[in-house]
């Protein structure tokens, strides 16, 4: 097992999923603390990379395109800070992030997981009951019903109106985009065929106008991560992903069937790792109880 322990968060890789848990205090961006854990499968990994800097670097995860609710509704607009999937690492760990780096390098390779996109969502949404928001108002989503609720600041077109509730099976789509520079971001919910054009944010009934005032504006995209994969069309996806996975197929009555064995070429790979890990100890960027659990690791795939 590979892991690595920030103030940023604590990164966990068990062979088969990379286990976030972000930090806390007030350095940690609102929309992470709010999203909380996630628990990555590898088959959603497309790559993993560490960029060191002055200060330590960057651990970077690259997920597959369409596999997270979260980004897919971000549309790559979230920041370093606020992306779940970034982990800043200090200048005395460098050492244990890139070991992080080469273990799931290492699992991807011998698992060949593909790279390219997938048809349906392979980690779950945020938890409901969930909330988000600023600007003008907050919007809720209990997995069932919308609700955009109106502050002082929101035009009186809205607060006359009151606050707005829809079960999600109204809503066709939803777009979030944040404030950047000078322009206002929304989050914005399409009902129906929405042929006309949209009022402003500002005048929208079912939309949220976003000034940008503040980081928690960012936990706007967790509800749009949310009803994302409760629309009709998310559910249709996710089941033609699992319908195009082959069946496991009972193995037959009788004598287990020995594993296959390792290729020449994983046994090669895994020769060079454990090499690898003997030198890292010797520089001292691996403590004893790491290469231990690191080689046995290695040992256990050999």
């Amino acid at each position: 097992m590979a892991e690595i322990i920030q103030r940023d968060g604590t990164w966990t890789f068990d062979g088969e999923t990379v286990r976030i848990v972000p930090g806390r205090g007030k350095g940690i961006h609102p929309l992470r603390q709010e999203l909380g854990e996630r628990v990555v499968p590898l088959r959603a990994l497309a790559g993993i990379a560490f960029e060191p800097d002055r200060k330590g670097g960057r651990l970077r995860l690259r997920l597959r395109d369409g596999a997270c609710p979260v980004l897919r509704a971000a549309e790559g607009r979230l920041k370093d800070a606020s992306d779940p999937y970034q982990l800043a690492v200090e200048k005395d760990r460098s050492g244990a992030a890139e070991y992080f780096v080469e273990e799931v390098r290492s699992a991807l390779l011998i698992e060949q997981v593909p790279t390219g996109p997938v048809d349906g969502f392979l980690l779950p949404g945020p938890a409901v009951p969930v909330a988000g928001g600023g600007g003008d108002g907050t919007a809720s989503f209990d997995g069932e019903t919308i609700r955009l609720t109106w502050n002082w600041k929101a035009e009186e077109v809205k607060t006359s109106a009151g606050p707005v509730a829809f079960p999600v099976s109204e809503v066709t789509g939803v777009h979030w985009i944040p404030a950047i520079g000078l322009e206002n971001g929304h989050l914005r919910f399409v009902r129906g065929s929405a042929t006309a054009p949209a009022p402003a944010a500002a005048f929208d009934p079912y939309s949220l106008d976003l000034w940008g005032l503040s980081k928690k504006e960012y936990t706007a995209a967790l509800v749009a991560a949310a009803v994302l994969v409760r629309l009709p069309g998310a559910a249709k996806k996710e089941a033609g992903a699992e319908a195009a996975r082959p069946a496991e197929i009972p193995a037959p009555a009788g004598p287990a069937t020995p594993a296959p064995a390792p290729t020449v070429d994983d046994h090669d790979a895994l020769l060079r790792r454990l090499r690898e890990l003997g030198e890292l100890r010797q520089a001292g960027i691996l403590t004893d109880d790491e290469f231990t659990a690191a080689k046995q690791a290695v040992l256990k795939r050999l």
